[in-house]
């Protein structure tokens, strides 16, 4: 019925209050906060690791072009003696007599190269990961990026289980240097 007495005047209409807005306030959820915090610390733990093994790597570089093919060869040869002398064919200790004594003086010099320089330039990226240094967040995904593919193509010759095993923790430490990046990038 309109305008009947039932029906509010139209003022009392518009003079009504409006209702309050609802505001949601959204707390963090728990598992999602501890699951950040556990994947950050994976992180920090991966980078630590990568960096001990760069330092070991560049030692490693200096030392081999300290010692030479000739000092190589007498360790190796002091390393597998008791073995060669127990199994004249074990494989394992005839293949490192065989490497040692074919490792040239060349061969000495790259290798030492390539470890000095792959562990320097590793300790320059974790140092900058570690700092949170933003240029070390897409530097480290390139420099990482190559040396997978560096080792899938060494892969597809060697077949080497140890190969796989770092260029899938190589993976992963990308998968977390990715994901450390934008989380850095969004505060």
């Amino acid at each position: 019925m309109i305008g009947g007495a039932s029906d509010p005047p139209p003022d009392a209409i518009r003079a009504s209050p409006r209702p309050a807005p609802v505001i949601l306030i959204l707390a963090p959820d728990p598992d999602h906060v501890g699951r950040d915090r556990l994947l950050h610390q994976t992180f920090e733990v991966s980078i630590l690791l990568k960096g001990a093994f760069a330092v070991l790597e560049a030692a490693g570089g200096v030392l081999l072009w300290l010692i030479g093919p000739t000092t190589i060869v007498a360790v190796v040869t002091w390393l597998t003696q008791a073995e060669v002398g127990e199994d004249p064919q074990d494989l394992i200790a005839r293949t490192l007599l065989h490497w040692a004594q074919g490792f040239s003086i060349e061969a000495e010099h790259f290798y030492a190269a390539y470890l000095l320089a792959h562990g320097l330039v590793k300790i320059a990226l974790v140092a900058g990961l570690l700092s949170g240094a933003r240029w070390a967040y897409p530097t480290s995904l390139l420099v990482m990026a190559m040396f997978v593919a560096y080792q899938s193509y060494r892969f597809s010759f060697t077949h080497s289980p140890g190969l796989l095993v770092l260029t899938v923790f190589d993976l992963f430490v990308i998968a977390l240097i990715w994901r450390e990046w934008r989380r850095v990038g969004a505060a």
